[in-house]
């Protein structure tokens, strides 16, 4: 690409961590649009958001959870970079320009990392940083990859990409007994992460330092979490061999005058 891409930061206001004053103000030149998904934020919360920056973008999510948040923002997102910066305040706004670099040279897919040369973490308590070590050694053995910090959600990629994704469709209505959709939740995260591995695209890391969040607590439950998501997407990609396998031993078995009909059949 000769000139520079056309980036979109996207926030998911979920939960009750949001902080935007400390997310906003501090982003890069190299942003053209942020859009917030309103995720049942306190009240005034986004009219300060505007306020802070003019030109905002905010969407309001059509069922609960991180997950379909991200759905949302990423069917209103436009141009050619989409970046998922936390609203808690944790994502170093100075990393954007080179997750963005990392993608203008090559990668699919560009991950911040607190576990590189240069990263680091002003809130990492050592269980956290064990279930850290944990995660990436059973997500890298899963998916033959190298990833020092499959956890980190901080993440920038092509917008043509995000079908990779396969989110649950934003206007499938929400199930009637209040639980969330698989992939609505706060494993979409480890979703992005092992979806991204999964399909074989370019990952690359680039170092960052996570900040402190002055609001909300870490959940250790989300590493337990992202390792059921991570067992579940290996289960789904050794499926989908088989099933190539399967094709292919039919394809050859079969006469030639049936192998077209078994072709439009799959």
């Amino acid at each position: 690409m000769s000139s520079p891409p056309f980036v979109s930061v996207l926030v998911a206001a979920v939960g009750d961590d949001v902080d935007l004053p400390a997310v906003l103000p501090p982003l890069p030149a190299e942003v053209e649009v942020v859009l917030v998904v309103d995720g049942r934020a306190p009240a005034g919360l986004l009219a300060e958001a505007r306020a802070l920056r003019p030109g905002l973008v905010t969407v309001t999510q059509t069922r609960r959870g991180p997950g379909n948040a991200l759905a949302c923002g990423l069917r209103a997102a436009r141009g050619d970079v989409v970046v998922l910066l936390a609203a808690d305040g944790s994502s170093d706004p100075a990393t954007i320009p080179r997750l963005v670099g990392a993608l203008t040279a090559g990668a699919d897919l560009a991950r911040a990392s607190r576990f590189l040369t240069g990263g680091g973490s002003e809130d990492l308590a050592l269980v956290r940083e064990i279930g850290d070590d944990l995660l990436n050694l059973v997500a890298n053995l899963a998916f033959r990859t190298r990833a020092s910090d499959f956890s980190s959600g901080y993440v920038a990629f092509w917008r043509d990409l995000a079908p990779v994704l396969d989110l649950p469709d934003v206007a499938v209505p929400a199930p009637f007994d209040g639980h969330l959709l698989p992939g609505d939740g706060p494993e979409v995260t480890a979703l992005v992460a092992s979806r991204f591995a999964a399909s074989g695209a370019r990952v690359v890391e680039v170092p960052t330092v996570e900040r402190r969040r002055r609001h909300g607590g870490r959940r250790l439950t989300a590493r337990a979490r992202a390792l059921r998501v991570v067992g579940a997407e290996r289960r789904r990609v050794l499926r989908r061999r088989r099933g190539d396998r399967t094709l292919h031993r039919a394809l050859v078995a079969r006469p030639p005058r049936l192998v077209q009909d078994l072709i439009n059949a799959t």
